[in-house]
């Protein structure tokens, strides 16, 4: 097997520059390697919402050159001499998360994505100092820990929108306790996040219902993804129906909204799980809560644990995600699509099969 120590390697990807969030090809060279690092090829890479945030510093937390992406998939290069886990040709994936403290109570509980001290995927540094960069890059390093194998016989590009919005949905529905069938749910928006979680709910035998802004996505949510319900939410008659109804309801809509009304269709003990990501305070009336028993709970991905058991889960249940694949050079417009929710429901960029080196080796730091 090949080793991974040594020397510095060179990356060519695409990075923002600035807020304005338009990338452009960029060489930068990797961190440094050790006994525990695996050298990747990318293949392909998710684009997840997130990324808009992190690319146009709404958060106001970015750095700059800045190579997004983190739910990646490629094939192992290199192995470090510690690595047990992987072999040169394995298919394998890299989510949110590279690196955390190893020491802490979240780590010792195999649940490192809550790490204080957690890296990562990029927008962030490692050990060493140097900046992390994510998947929309020809190549990758990354400690063994934070690799998952992917399943054999799974398409790369179904795989890849697993390794975030897979997961994230995934984590809680375990966590909780909600993977019984005969449970209620709901799915708040229908976009990345919410089509794999009105599919993987299904899959685990719940009665779901989509609850959206619009009707634009009924024939969708109904029709292909296997919805059993679908509720516009500002019509207060179709939310009326729901009250009292539900186990869970997943809220993935990344903006403000109110919650008031969705955690009035939560039934005793039920629970709105938080998992946008949004700068602005939401705010409720706690009797909503109080006379319910009701949660309001946030949830951030998954484990590597987790991400391996919804790899599994998905591939023995025959899931796939509903997807659209763009070359590299489709970048920016892919993001200005995201950003006006034109997408069904994933972009993944197929990088491997980009002129990526050509138009790469161009460009300095």
């Amino acid at each position: 097997m090949g080793s991974v120590e040594g020397g510095e390697k060179k990356a060519l990807g695409w990075a923002a520059r600035d807020p304005s969030g338009v990338l452009a090809p960029y060489s930068y060279t990797l961190r440094s390697t050790g006994a525990d690092d695996v050298y990747i090829k990318v293949i392909c890479c998710g684009i997840c919402h997130t990324d808009i945030h992190q690319i146009k510093n709404d958060l106001g937390m970015s750095n700059y050159p800045m190579v997004p992406g983190h739910e990646v998939v490629g094939e192992v290069l290199e192995v470090g001499s510690y690595v047990s886990k992987f072999t040169v040709g394995d298919v394998v994936g890299v989510g949110v998360v590279v690196g955390c403290c190893g020491s802490c109570k979240p780590c010792s509980s195999d649940l490192e994505q809550y790490c204080n001290k957690r890296i990562w995927s990029y927008n962030d540094v490692y050990t060493d100092g140097k900046p992390t960069q994510g998947g929309f890059a020809d190549t990758m390093i990354v400690n063994q820990k934070f690799v998952v194998k992917i399943p054999e016989g799974m398409a790369v590009e179904q795989a890849a929108p697993l390794l975030c919005a897979g997961v994230t949905v995934y984590s809680p529905l375990s966590h909780f306790g909600l993977m019984s069938s005969g449970l209620k749910g709901a799915i708040l928006g229908l976009g990345g996040v919410g089509h794999m979680g009105v599919k993987i709910a299904k899959a685990m035998g719940h009665h779901v219902t989509v609850i959206s802004s619009s009707e634009k996505k009924k024939e969708e949510a109904m029709e292909h993804l296997g919805a059993d319900d679908y509720v516009v939410s500002s019509d207060p008659t179709e939310m009326q129906r729901l009250a009292d109804s539900l186990d869970y309801i997943i809220d993935t809509v990344p903006v403000f909204h109110p919650l008031e009304p969705y955690l009035a269709c939560l039934k005793l003990d039920g629970k709105l799980i938080l998992m946008g990501v949004i700068n602005t305070p939401l705010q409720f009336m706690t009797p909503l809560v109080i006379l319910g028993r009701k949660v309001i709970s946030g949830s951030f991905i998954g484990s590597i644990k987790e991400t391996e058991e919804v790899l599994e889960f998905c591939k023995e249940k025959g899931l796939t995600s509903t997807i659209e694949v763009v070359k590299i050079d489709e970048l920016n417009t892919a993001f200005e699509r995201l950003h006006k929710n034109d997408v069904r429901y994933r972009f993944v960029v197929d990088v491997a099969g980009s002129n990526l080196v050509e138009e790469a080796a161009t460009t300095t730091n």
